[in-house]
Formats: structure tokens, C-alpha cells, sequence
């Protein structure tokens, strides 16, 4: 069965950049769409960035225009690149299929 692996989090300052990577375990090509979602301290988990196999793209309004979602099909990953990070953007990332499971996620902290 498919599995999904985040990683790629980490420590960055305000208007810095980091590439979340969300490893697909089989085929890339068997998945009909993958959710990036976040959550961050004290708030409601929310949905980030959706990628369609067909190449689709959807973003929440607190991120388009800085982040952008892609899939690597050598890799076999679906990418989620975060640009101009502001502190608001500090909590847990998650990609997931619309049936998948939650995994552990990888934390983005945004401060100076």
C-alpha cells in the first residue's frame, strides 16, 4: 500500500525558504491527489496546498503567491517549496492522500 513520509522541516528566519519533500513508498502515478495540510500551536488543523494528478494546484490564501506545490516523478515525491516564511507559518506539516493516514509530520519553525 501507498505510504507517505514527510521530512525536510526545520529552523529558519523570516523571509527564508524551505523544501518540504513528502516520499511516496510505491507508485506516485496510483495516487490521485496528495494534501499538504499544517498545524500550528493552539490552532485548527488546515489544509495548505492540494496537488490533482491531472496538475491541478490549490493554495489557502495565508499562502499563495509564497508556496508551490510539485510533484517529482523521478523522485517519486510531491513537493511543497516555502518561500518569503513569516512567523505565522511555525507549525507541523503534513502531506496525506484524501483516504490516507495522518503520519508524524515535520515541524517548520519560523523565527528570528
Amino acid at each position: 500500500q501507498v505510504q507517505l513520509v514527510e521530512s525536510g522541516g526545520g529552523l529558519v528566519q523570516p523571509g527564508g525558504s524551505l523544501r518540504l519533500s513528502c516520499a511516496v513508498s510505491g507508485s506516485i502515478f496510483s495516487i490521485l491527489a496528495i494534501n499538504w495540510y499544517r498545524q500550528a500551536p493552539g490552532k485548527q488543523r488546515e489544509l495548505v496546498a492540494t496537488i490533482i494528478s491531472g496538475g491541478s494546484t490549490y493554495y489557502s490564501d495565508s499562502v499563495k503567491g509564497r508556496f508551490t506545490i510539485s510533484r517529482n516523478n523521478a523522485k517519486n515525491t510531491v513537493d511543497l517549496q516555502m518561500n518569503s516564511l513569516k512567523p505565522e507559518d511555525t507549525a507541523v506539516y503534513y502531506c496525506k492522500t484524501p483516504n490516507g493516514r495522518w503520519g508524524q509530520g515535520t515541524q517548520v519553525t519560523v523565527s528570528s
